[in-house]
C-alpha cells in the first residue's frame, strides 16, 4: 500500500493540468448523480459500452449459447475494468484510472437497468440478423431468477455507486494535490 502512495505522490509531482482534469471530474461527478437519480440517463461512453457489448457476444460464440449471451455484459464491465488497470499499471496514469473505474461504474448503472428490465422487457434493444434478444430476461429465467430481477438490479447499482464515489473521490484527491503544489510553486 505504501508503494502505491508513493507512486501516486510521485506522479502527482509531475502534474500541474489540474484545471482540465478538474473539469472533467465534474463531467464525471455530474454523470455519477445522473445515473443514480435516473436509470435511463446515459454518458457519452454509453455508445462505447454498446459497442464492447455486442462485440462482447461475438467474441464468446465458441464458449456456448449460455456464455454468448452473457459475454455482452461481461465484455460491458471487463473493458472499463481492463482499460483502469492498464491504465495505472502500464502507463502509471493515476487520473486514467478514475477515467476508467468511472467508465465501469456506468457501464454497471446501464448493466442495472438491464437486468433490471428482464422480467417487463420494456427496454429498446439493439439486435443482429433482424431478431431481438433480451439476454437478462434469457439468463435470468435460464437460471430461475427472473422473479429477483429488480433485487439483482439494485445490488448491481449499489456496487456501481461505490465505485462511481470511489473514482470521484480519487479523484478529488488528485486534482486538489495537484493544484495545491501549482499554487504553492507559483
Amino acid at each position: 500500500m505504501d508503494d502505491l502512495r508513493d507512486d501516486l505522490d510521485v506522479w502527482i509531482e509531475e502534474r500541474d493540468d489540474y484545471i482540465a482534469r478538474g473539469l472533467l471530474l465534474l463531467y464525471l461527478a455530474y454523470g455519477l448523480v445522473r445515473h443514480v437519480a435516473d436509470p435511463l440517463y446515459r454518458t457519452w461512453f454509453a455508445g462505447v459500452t454498446l459497442a464492447f457489448h455486442e462485440m462482447g457476444h461475438i467474441v464468446f460464440i465458441p464458449f456456448g449459447r449460455t456464455m454468448t449471451t452473457a459475454g455482452g455484459s461481461i465484455m460491458q464491465l471487463a473493458v472499463p475494468a481492463a482499460a483502469a488497470i492498464y491504465l495505472l499499471k502500464k502507463q502509471h496514469d493515476w487520473f486514467g484510472l478514475v477515467v476508467g473505474m468511472a467508465w465501469l461504474s456506468f457501464s454497471m448503472f446501464e448493466l442495472a437497468t438491464y437486468v433490471g428490465d428482464a422480467a417487463r422487457m420494456e427496454l429498446p434493444l439493439v439486435g443482429m440478423g433482424g431478431g431481438y434478444h433480451h439476454d437478462w430476461a434469457t439468463l435470468l429465467t435460464q437460471w430461475r431468477l427472473i422473479d429477483h430481477c429488480d433485487a439483482i438490479a439494485l445490488a448491481v447499482r449499489v456496487l456501481a455507486a461505490v465505485i462511481g464515489l470511489a473514482a470521484i473521490g480519487l479523484g478529488g484527491t488528485i486534482v486538489v494535490r495537484i493544484a495545491r503544489r501549482r499554487l504553492r510553486r507559483a
